[in-house]
């Protein structure tokens, strides 16, 4: 097993695993963590089905009761946070024991938050079963929930101990799904590394059906996002560029009521288009580099243009006023990650609203 990806946070530091067979080790790696042997399983029912039996029995004599919620984005919210709390209260969870997440993005953004808020703080453990989740929402501590004025606006930063992604428990995904989870991967080639982003042109069609390409994947995709997070832990410089694709992402996601049309992973991977294609827009980044992403996830199989959405859309001037809801507007004014070229991202806010709504129109 390949060395960890550790998080380097001082006292709060932690270590990020990637590799195969890490949910039937997943006691030993665990147990230090613990004052007594038992951790509280937040999942949901569809991921509970395939991999709780699994982690149980990784965790030998560790107790693991579980909650099961629903699965999908609706889950993350008040009521599901009450009912995850107070669960865990029901349970006699202490302030020194360990919350396990096992699930997607949707499952360790709730969990996380729980156990932020739960006793002013107990400890979790991300064992993501999601290429979206091993890649991005399970490492650096952004934990929350969905209000009705959009996504992820409630919230704290609470870092993980631990993080176990198992690559083996991805082949288990639906093909959708794990192309969606691909949106995020990209991202990172996009935003910083030129040459992972090559790799990804070789490799991309692959990884689905290799496991040792996937863990290649998911281990440069924490790498680069454990270094961010490293430097700006609560998003107040390079942490932004994390948000590639984003802002265009979260607008989507509003328009289609955080439903199956448009899923997150999906709605980056044509964010990043879309940011791409304002950079060109705007005399940025060369033409080429739009182009080039385009190809890349049409050879992927991936959500493009505006029309790849099933049903009707906004107009773009109504999308750009979602955007206004975003948690990256300061003072009024939105802030949009671009690009000089692939691998080169960086954040502005001085963009002009017609050329978002110039872009938005072209996309159609």
């Amino acid at each position: 097993m390949s060395a960890p990806v550790r998080v380097e946070l001082g006292a709060r530091a932690y270590d990020v695993h990637v590799g195969r067979g890490l949910l039937p080790r997943a006691g030993a790696m665990i147990a230090p963590l613990l004052s007594r042997p038992r951790v509280f399983v937040l999942t949901e029912s569809r991921v509970a089905g395939l991999h709780l039996d699994d982690l149980r029995a990784g965790l030998g004599e560790i107790a693991a009761p579980a909650l099961e919620l629903e699965p999908g984005e609706g889950t993350k919210d008040w009521a599901n946070l009450q009912r995850a709390v107070e669960w865990l209260l029901d349970q006699r969870c202490e302030r020194g024991d360990v919350v396990v997440a096992l699930g997607g993005g949707v499952i360790g953004d709730l969990a996380g938050f729980a156990a932020a808020i739960l006793r002013r703080g107990v400890r979790f453990v991300q064992v993501p079963t999601s290429l979206l989740a091993q890649v991005d929402s399970s490492v650096g501590g952004k934990t929350g929930i969905n209000t009705r004025h959009g996504k992820n606006l409630v919230g704290a930063f609470h870092q993980p101990s631990l993080v176990l992604a198992d690559v083996d428990v991805l082949e288990t995904m639906a093909p959708r799904d794990f192309r969606a989870g691909y949106g995020e991967v990209v991202k990172y080639g996009l935003l910083g590394d030129a040459e992972f982003f090559a790799w990804l042109e070789a490799h991309g069609p692959d990884l689905a059906a290799d496991p040792e390409l996937r863990a290649r994947a998911v281990r440069r995709s924490v790498e680069m996002k454990a270094a961010i997070v490293a430097r700006d832990e609560t998003e107040q410089g390079d942490r932004a560029l994390l948000n590639l694709g984003h802002t265009f992402c979260h607008a989507l996601e509003a328009a289609t009521g955080y439903s199956d049309r448009l899923l997150h992973g999906e709605g980056v991977a044509l964010g990043c288009a879309l940011a791409f294609d304002l950079s060109a827009r705007l005399g940025l980044c060369p033409q080429e580099a739009p182009s080039r992403l385009r190809a890349h996830l049409q050879a992927m199989g991936m959500t493009r243009r505006l029309s790849d959405i099933p049903g009707d859309l906004p107009d773009a001037a109504a999308l750009l006023e979602l955007m206004g809801q975003d948690k990256k507007v300061v003072a009024g004014k939105l802030r949009f990650v671009l690009a000089r070229d692939i691998g080169a991202a960086f954040v502005t806010s001085d963009v002009p609203p017609e050329a978002v709504i110039e872009t938005l129109d072209a996309a159609r």
